[in-house]
């Protein structure tokens, strides 16, 4: 990275970034308080709040959500008459799956290997602490040249809504000029992303039922309809014979014009085993940021530990579909359900459930905040010019922030690339990565409030 007072104050920062990464990091915030305690979430809330307040923001508030959520606010004024940025990250986190199967315990931020892992180190806790290098070393040399927003939500990972909601009752209270969301990532590390596109999600709950109750296989099996049987065909009537998803109706064939990913590639990041082929048709682009993706995410039905000989008389099923920029996530659930329940056989009891759903979202990439974006980039990575790439990923909240304030430039960046394995165990953050993006955004709001 080039010398330049940003760049330096930033570096400097990076022990204090890494003590507070660990302490948000410690919180055990999944926002499912079925599984894990409310005072896990609330207590990261405060601890952003407070972190807002120690930088003179403003207006620092522990916003109730309609989800039974907290997300956190704050607002640092800027000269007058500046453009309003804001900047969004969420604290909450996924379940960390196995911790048996962690290399470190998941919530102690641990360095190895030139990475600090955690859960949330990347996904987006490490966003937080982004946006306060940023604004910290705009702080140490010169000032915030713009008024800035911060919201950091509290139920992103789980799909709720509370956000949205809020915001869609409050209109005015996250209104800005530009806003930079901190949830996506670069396409590897070292090579400057905006994501410009984001698939779009809808939740739905399958269950299937044929009997009164279960049944002795041997007594009953052959001729009772088995309700998990039948699920499985109707799970696999979603796939085509090479993976790709056809839920009748909605269009599949969609082409990535952007920056493509290598089949070798896709293959390291995504760890597929030697010999297993990859699904789908088309271009690996196509398939993760063009595509509708559909996945069981979940299946009730006897564990094979203690299961007994018997022919089940109910079985359910969690199906995730990922809803490709240009379609309609309410139809493409409507068009989901029609496919299920067209394709459950023996005239077995179908009924299905939407339990979550988020609109795919498309940026305006001919924008100033843009161009100010591509020239931070370029100063924070030298020799690499800023990419366009997708996200298979889903981001609600883009889609709200674009309809209430049509006007405003949204762009998505952040620090979970590839190796950062999100969602996954041994979550981790490349360090490097925090400090070059830190850079990246403090520039970029200098070079937006002077466009």
């Amino acid at each position: 990275m080039s010398s330049n007072p940003v760049a330096e104050t930033v570096a400097s920062l990076m022990p204090k970034a890494m003590v507070e990464l660990t302490e948000l990091v410690a919180f055990r915030s999944v926002a499912d308080f079925d599984q894990f305690p409310r005072s896990e979430s609330e207590g990261a809330a405060r601890w952003v709040a407070d972190a807002l307040a120690a930088e003179g923001f403003q207006d620092v508030a522990l916003l109730d959500t309609p989800d039974g959520t907290q997300s956190v606010y704050g607002y640092l004024p800027g000269p007058a008459g500046a453009k309003t940025v804001l900047l969004y990250a969420h604290y909450d986190v996924q379940p960390p799956l196995d911790e048996a199967a962690w290399t470190t315990p998941p919530f102690e931020l641990t360095e190895r290997d030139g990475r600090w892992y955690g859960r949330g180190s990347a996904d987006c806790k490490g966003g937080v602490i982004m946006h306060l290098l940023a604004l910290r070393a705009l702080k140490a040399n010169g000032g915030v040249p713009v008024h800035v927003k911060v919201i950091v939500e509290g139920s992103e990972e789980q799909g709720t809504g509370g956000l949205e909601r809020y915001a869609e009752e409050h209109p005015g209270l996250l209104e800005a000029d530009t806003i930079v969301i901190g949830d996506a990532g670069n396409f590897r590390v070292g090579l400057p992303t905006v994501t410009s596109t984001l698939r779009g999600m809808t939740l739905v709950r399958v269950s299937v039922d044929t009997l009164a109750g279960n049944l002795h296989s041997g007594q009953f099996g052959g001729a009772a309809p088995d309700a998990l049987a039948a699920l499985i065909r109707v799970l696999d009537s979603l796939r085509a014979e090479d993976g790709s998803t056809t839920v009748e109706g909605l269009t599949a064939d969609a082409a990535w014009e952007g920056l493509q990913y290598e089949e070798e590639q896709f293959r390291q990041d995504a760890k597929v085993l030697d010999g297993v082929e990859l699904i789908g048709s088309g271009t690996v682009a196509d398939r993760i940021w063009s595509r509708p993706a559909v996945t069981v995410i979940g299946i009730d039905c006897p564990p094979v530990v203690g299961a007994t000989p018997s022919v089940q008389a109910s079985a359910r099923a969690l199906i995730s579909l990922r809803v490709p920029p240009g379609v309609d996530a309410a139809a493409a659930t409507k068009l989901l359900q029609a496919h299920l329940e067209a394709h459950t056989p023996w005239g077995a009891r179908v009924s299905t459930e939407q339990i979550g759903e988020g609109q795919p979202f498309r940026a305006d990439t001919t924008s100033p905040a843009y161009q100010a974006m591509a020239a931070a980039m370029a100063v924070a990575y030298p020799g690499q010019e800023m990419q366009y790439a997708g996200q298979g990923g889903s981001i609600p909240l883009c889609n709200t922030l674009a309809a209430l304030y049509p006007r405003a430039e949204i762009l998505l960046i952040g620090l979970s690339e590839p190796e950062a394995q999100i969602h996954a165990v041994n979550e981790s953050v490349s360090p490097e990565e925090l400090e070059r993006l830190s850079v990246a955004e403090a520039l970029f709001l200098r070079t937006y409030a002077a466009s």
